[in-house]
């Protein structure tokens, strides 16, 4: 379910997802208290924020307008804040996450001219967390809540808090955005904190509140909330309804990356492998996201493309590092490649988020390591907000079966089992061959081997 949420750090103001986790240092106008700092602050990220930039399409030729009516304007946080959610929408139609550091700039800006100003706040606010900097964004998120507490407040809030792990203050945050605007961007979050928390069914029934509140006059939106509902669907064993939802977001923006590579999981869960190298080669085209690229290498090599499955994975590997390093860890653990450096990639995540995919991330990379029983501790963290995850229970599985708890590990791969289409079609391998493995370990518990009873109370050998 990783790709679903990748696409769900769109922010209250739909802003799309960022390859980059860094971002370069940038002049803080919220930490320049003196006038001669706020100046400084002003020219710096003011010059940065209205260079000029290229005119080639309508976006880019409005941007310049406001870039002109902000150095001109009596009015200029107003023009800055037109500015900044421009860009934040030329980040998301062109996948470019410079332009969501060029957003910050507009935010840095209307600071220095404003200290303090919520505009500035929510902005930069919605910036930091689209480049993965969710403890800067959480801060800027308290202070809009108790400078005017709006919906988009509560929104910023309770994404940065989502993505560290804290789901209960998360709940609460969406909780009163709901409550003070109920509408699309709450019933996603909604619906995605419904699957967090394991109720499939109740993420599928506010989703499909997302989908009815979407519209034709915004394609981009309503193709997003579209895969989204997909995505659920598929797991729910729902193959046709997922389908549809794809091609309908595929009518309301054609060549959206997000549904090609939705589309492509869905039909490498069907074993059509051909097709769904297609659709994942154009998905990885219009946007190289990490995962992506690593279905599109199984997708090749399901085809005997191996030698452009090749070249995929050195992008991958080569690339991985800077724009999603907890993909590249569970890439690299799963095909038990270069370890050590997967181990040191999900270890250095916990830095920017400590939520169950973290945690998964350092069990899988821990057990590759043959760290067993430390994997087992984090798989353990993985797994206790029971969200309902293949990919978490495979993991928690095959790490309880090689740590020595053979009824736990049962456990958690029959759970695996039941929605292994969400998996990669090597994943789909490895469970077939920890289930394999546990009835060979049941085949060698008879009469003939005394020594193999396990414990019932920890399903460990004796």
């Amino acid at each position: 379910m990783v790709l679903w949420l990748a696409i769900l750090t769109f922010g209250a103001a739909w802003i799309g997802c960022s390859p980059s986790h860094e971002s370069p240092p940038t002049a803080s106008a919220t930490a320049s208290s003196t006038p001669a700092g706020r100046a400084e602050a002003d020219f710096t990220a003011c010059n940065i924020a209205l260079a000029p930039l290229g005119d080639t399409d309508p976006i880019d030729q409005q941007i310049h307008r406001l870039q002109q009516q902000a150095r001109v304007s009596t009015n200029s946080i107003a023009a800055l804040d037109q500015l900044g959610w421009l860009l934040v929408a030329r980040a998301r139609d062109s996948f470019d996450p410079g332009y969501y550091k060029l957003a910050e700039q507009c935010a840095l800006c209307m600071d220095a001219r404003q200290p303090h100003a919520p505009e500035a706040l929510l902005l930069r606010g919605h910036a930091l967390h689209s480049v993965h900097r969710f403890k800067e964004a959480e801060t800027l998120a308290r202070e809009l809540v108790t400078l005017r507490g709006s919906s988009p407040d509560y929104a910023l809030l309770g994404d940065a808090l989502m993505e560290q792990g804290n789901l209960d203050e998360a709940t609460r945050a969406y909780q009163s955005m709901m409550d003070k605007k109920p509408g699309l961007e709450a019933y996603t979050r909604t619906a995605h904190m419904r699957w967090l928390r394991g109720d499939l069914s109740g993420a599928i029934a506010v989703m499909q509140m997302a989908v009815d509140a979407s519209s034709p006059r915004q394609p981009e939106i309503a193709a997003w909330v579209h895969v989204g509902l997909a995505l659920y669907q598929l797991q729910a064993h729902n193959i046709q309804d997922a389908s549809h939802l794809l091609e309908t977001a595929l009518v309301l923006r054609p060549n959206y990356a997000p549904a090609l590579a939705a589309r492509g999981r869905l039909l490498l869960a069907e074993g059509n492998a051909e097709d769904a190298a297609e659709s994942l080669r154009q998905a990885a085209n219009l946007h190289p996201l990490i995962e992506t690229q690593w279905l599109l290498v199984e997708a090749l090599r399901a085809t005997d493309q191996s030698e452009q499955a090749q070249g995929v994975e050195r992008q991958v590997i080569e690339r991985g590092p800077l724009e999603d390093p907890r993909t590249l860890a569970l890439y690299l653990a799963t095909t038990r490649q270069n370890v050590a450096a997967a181990v040191r990639l999900a270890e250095k995540e916990l830095d920017t988020r400590q939520d169950v995919f973290t945690w998964d991330a350092i069990a899988w990379t821990h057990r590759a390591a043959g760290q067993l029983e430390q994997a087992y501790t984090d798989s353990q963290r993985a797994v206790a907000q029971g969200t309902q995850d293949a990919r978490l229970f495979l993991h928690a599985g095959a790490i309880a079966a090689e740590s020595g708890r053979p009824a736990e590990s049962k456990r958690w791969l029959e759970q695996a089992a039941a929605t292994q289409q969400m998996l990669f079609p090597s994943e789909r391998r490895e469970l077939e061959r920890q289930l394999d493995g546990l009835r060979s370990h049941v085949a060698l518990r008879t009469p003939e081997h005394p020594g193999l009873a396990t414990d019932a109370s920890e399903g460990r050998s004796r």
